[in-house]
């Protein structure tokens, strides 16, 4: 979020637009509590993960009163657009906000859950995806050298986006989703046929909204003879500094944003698709479904044997 927050502010001024900068999401917008952002207030962040506005849920704003709230603060600072960076739940705020404002509304998807409907990848993805690759990397050293079963959650309560892009590139054994209900035979008989080839360790990436994990690792061990333990990352995994193409999507994507409110378009959600930054209405976002690719499942059971 912080190199789309540079981002906004550094494009915007290049064209004699002012920026502000409401704090903890929000909740900074219904208390009217800011800062002015410019070029040399936004120096040095572009490396650092979060968001130096911070950040913050605010039940409030699913309100009618927290809205009119909203509407009031946007007004009297005049602000002529806002730009959302988040994930669905900031984008339905924002598209319930123009309904009772006159200001223009743009959404950079930002989300390690990578759900956001009209885009191929959200920012800060690739960061997620990498931070949780290198710790599993670790795990599999520790797996192979104890001949053990390690069960890996990863954030990603409803959808299966992390998980699976994880799980592929981390070669694990089992990858576990939302979307696909999770069937305890079939784990157990895909690492029993992994022991009879001589595979005595093995990872299995499952999503945090998948169900206990502390309960299926305790099943596997009773239908099989290897020892199963387990790891939640946990929010290891929305730190660190974010990686180059995270950055470089957060650039492209506030570019892209304000041109939209500069030249007098609101309410969309800018995007990445088949390659190219682009722009679809802000209520489509909110109200369609990215599906996940669940043929990809069968490529990693292909890569697993």
């Amino acid at each position: 979020m912080n190199a789309a927050i540079r981002a906004v502010t550094r494009v915007a001024h290049s064209k004699g637009l002012q920026v502000i900068g409401f704090e903890r999401g929000w909740e900074g917008v219904i208390n009217n509590n800011f800062r002015h952002l410019t070029p040399r207030s936004v120096g040095g962040i572009i490396q650092l993960g979060g968001t130096i506005l911070h950040t913050a849920r605010c039940p409030e704003m699913r309100t009618p009163e927290g809205i009119q709230k909203a509407a009031k603060t946007l007004c009297e600072h005049n602000i002529c657009g806002l730009i959302v960076i988040g994930g669905d739940g900031s984008f339905r705020g924002a598209l319930e906000l123009s309904k009772s404002c006159a200001v223009k509304m743009a959404g950079i998807p930002a989300t390690i859950d990578n759900d956001v409907y009209g885009t191929d990848e959200t920012v800060g993805f690739d960061t997620a995806v990498n931070t949780a690759v290198s710790e599993i990397d670790k795990i599999r050293d520790t797996a192979i050298s104890h001949e053990r079963i390690f069960i890996v959650e990863v954030m990603g309560r409803q959808r299966g986006f992390l998980a699976l892009t994880v799980g592929i590139t981390v070669g694990a054994e089992v990858i576990i989703v939302p979307e696909n209900e999770c069937e305890l035979d079939q784990v157990v008989e895909t690492l029993k046929a992994n022991a009879s080839k001589g595979k005595k360790a093995g990872i299995i990436v499952a999503a945090e909204g998948c169900g206990k994990v502390s309960d299926l690792a305790k099943e596997i061990e009773k239908k099989t003879d290897s020892e199963v333990r387990l790891t939640i990352l946990g929010y290891v995994q929305r730190g660190g500094s974010p990686t180059a193409r995270s950055r470089l999507l957060a650039s492209l994507f506030a570019e892209k944003a304000v041109e939209l409110l500069e030249e007098g378009n609101g309410n969309w959600a800018v995007g990445l698709q088949k390659g190219k930054v682009a722009a679809i209405p802000l209520e489509e976002s909110c109200n369609g479904n990215k599906h996940l690719d669940l043929k990809m499942l069968t490529l990693a059971d292909m890569l697993s044997i």
